[in-house]
């Protein structure tokens, strides 16, 4: 049944080899899996003691409350679906972009990554003092800009590019996220469904990545190499729409307060506030050393695949669809898992500590794999091995992600009074 299935496939995608053909079935087949067995395993009709406190206070049914959180949380994910298509689009033809244009690929992508590192210990700060909503619709206009600078191939001007991709990579990471969840809070919504929408983010990522990679080789090959910038111009056009029908609010207990505090307070209290409390720094220390890992494997894994020479070779589009549903995987077991380690393992509070031991140790181990393999053993027999390790990598990478927004809000929560 699977070879039928496989031959009737490859006669409808373009010339892959079997192997990236098989992997493509097997890993939709575990997607569509993972989301039957999730959808019976985790159910948002239960009611936690934490849930019937704010219904106590807020004088609302189980229902009224969840259906109002609901519609919160689609007016989040609407705007994060649209920007992570949108950057996942140019993110996976930028590098056939500049090869296409013939300039330094090496320098262009580490200046964005210094942009990104030179401005981030202040980005935080104007985010908080000038308002989430204000810095979501700036990070919408930067991306505009950035990806009309793209159709020019002057060094200089795409240079300017990743300067401006540097500083939009930093609002991309905070801005959005930082909103949603001082307004959850704002509407007095339980702490614990956090989850539910960090759950979603992370599917939602591994979900419009692999869509972008279809979309993006369509505008590609309609528009050449810059179609796929031209299709982000305007999904970035219209979520800074969407961006528009949320409420402002600002890194300080009350609304008004932003206005009386200066960057300088702000930038000193936070670096005071990182050397007061061990547990901050450690939360920064984790998520640099997750990051690093995660680009040095981004970075790596076409060479490594393409110097295996695997019969047929890399059509890297599937196996870039592959990793994609790896990482929708495990945003879809982001939930159980907390369930479980919070249930079985030990409490609710210290649930998400214990999964992110558990994804990290997943991630290095899966880590260890082609580090062993590449050095001990001949390329070609290494192949299969490799690649499995891979997916799991990516798979830590969709578990990770959510239990990371848990544990920053947990360690970064603001007393806002939602209920009088």
């Amino acid at each position: 049944m699977d070879g039928k299935a496989s031959e009737l496939l490859a006669g409808i995608l373009p010339d892959w080899p079997q192997w990236a053909v098989s992997l493509l079935l097997a890993m939709s087949a575990a997607l569509a899996a993972t989301l039957a067995v999730n959808h019976f395993y985790t159910s948002d009709e239960k009611e936690s003691a934490e849930e019937q406190k704010f219904l106590n206070k807020s004088h609302k049914t189980h229902e009224s409350l969840l259906a109002e959180f609901n519609s919160f949380r689609w007016s989040y994910l609407s705007v994060y679906l649209v920007i992570m298509l949108a950057d996942w689009m140019q993110g996976t033809h930028m590098y056939t972009l500049y090869l296409s244009y013939n300039v330094n690929i090496s320098a262009l992508f580490l200046t964005g990554f210094l942009s990104g590192a030179l401005f981030a210990p202040f980005l935080g700060s104007l985010v908080d003092k000038f308002g989430r909503k204000r810095s979501c619709i700036i990070y919408c206009v930067l991306e505009i800009i950035i990806n009309w600078l793209e159709h020019y191939s002057h060094f200089g001007t795409l240079l300017l590019g990743r300067v401006l991709g540097g500083i939009s990579t930093n609002l991309l990471f905070s801005a959005f996220e930082s909103w949603m969840t001082t307004e959850h809070r704002r509407k007095g919504f339980p702490e614990e469904w956090l989850a539910r929408t960090y759950s979603d983010c992370s599917i939602a990522n591994g979900s419009t990545a692999v869509l972008a990679g279809v979309v993006a080789q369509v505008l590609e090959d309609l528009l050449g190499h810059i179609g796929p910038f031209q299709g982000a111009i305007a999904l970035t056009f219209l979520a800074m729409i969407l961006v528009l029908r949320w409420d402002e609010n600002y890194g300080e207990e009350s609304e008004g307060s932003h206005a009386e505090s200066s960057l300088y307070r702000q930038f000193i209290d936070g670096w005071k506030l990182v050397a007061s409390d061990s547990k901050i720094f450690r939360i920064g220390l984790i998520q640099a050393l997750s990051e690093g890992g995660t680009y040095t494997f981004v970075f790596m894994w076409v060479p490594t695949l393409l110097g295996m020479d695997p019969p047929g070779g890399v059509p890297t589009g599937a196996v870039f669809s592959s990793l994609m549903m790896a990482i929708t995987i495990g945003g879809v077991c982001f939930q159980p898992v907390e369930q479980f380690f919070g249930t079985r393992i030990t409490s609710k509070d210290k649930a998400p500590e214990i999964s992110a031991v558990f994804a990290y140790i997943m991630a290095s181990m899966s880590m260890a794999v082609p580090a062993l393999c590449l050095c001990c053993a001949p390329a070609g027999v290494c192949f299969e091995k490799v690649l499995a390790s891979f997916l799991l990598i990516e798979f830590c990478v969709g578990l990770s992600s959510p239990i990371a927004g848990m544990l920053r809000s947990k360690m970064f929560q603001m007393p806002i009074k939602v209920l009088s």
